[in-house]
């Protein structure tokens, strides 16, 4: 784990073992994640299913009695990477939040992931440097099958010019759970043809893994 970027207290970096589970990382990646979220299994299965299910509740069902969890989902995940991230980094790193899959103006635009972003501090440099240009389906809510390729997301993703001065120098790429990695890889893929000489990190909230076949 890069000591210059991340506390190595919770954040564990994806390495040769865990890589194969996120088919679109490169073992140049370098991806970090807090927790692990079991597929295939409810919110009520682990801490960290009921943890991203709160996070992922739509916006059009705010009002709802249930809705209040977002906004507790938010500002644990933000509290937990506070705690995990170099101070010193983020004082000269920029923090990048993955957009969500609906585009601003759309019932269910999200800005979660800015919202964590924003809440770790007060002089966090947080820039929506990648804007969604149209909305496509939550790929928690389709078939493995039916996922957004990269180049799917290369279609919809731009650069916002208006704030990609001044140049980052490191950029670190948040998402709240690392599946194959297809959005990570586009948002590299943009970001480091823009910004060629800016390192880049995944930071993630959680990594997905699969339930044991042979337990319980």
């Amino acid at each position: 784990m890069s000591g210059a970027l991340l506390a190595e207290l919770l954040l564990t970096q994806i390495d040769e073992t865990t890589r194969p589970d996120h088919t679109r990382l490169l073992a140049t990646d370098k991806c970090y994640y807090l927790f692990e979220y079991t597929s295939r299994k409810g919110y009520d299965f682990s801490a960290t299913n009921n943890l991203i299910s709160n996070l992922k509740k739509k916006p059009s069902t705010a009002g709802t009695a249930s809705y209040k969890y977002k906004g507790r989902a938010i500002n644990e995940c933000t509290s937990s990477l506070r705690e995990v991230l170099n101070k010193k980094w983020l004082a000269t790193g920029t923090l990048v939040p993955v957009p969500c899959s609906k585009a601003v103006g759309h019932p269910d635009y999200d800005d979660r992931i800015e919202r964590i972003c924003r809440g770790i501090s007060a002089e966090a440099d947080v820039r929506k440097l990648i804007i969604q240009t149209a909305s496509t389906a939550a790929s928690h809510e389709v078939g493995e099958g039916e996922r957004l390729t990269v180049e799917d997301l290369l279609k919809v993703y731009r650069i916002d010019e208006s704030v990609a001065a001044p140049q980052p120098t490191s950029i670190g790429i948040i998402d709240d759970v690392l599946t194959a990695g297809t959005h990570y890889r586009a948002m590299h893929t943009i970001l480091s043809q823009r910004f060629p000489q800016a390192k880049m990190y995944g930071i993630f909230i959680a990594r997905r893994v699969f339930p044991d076949p042979f337990g319980d």
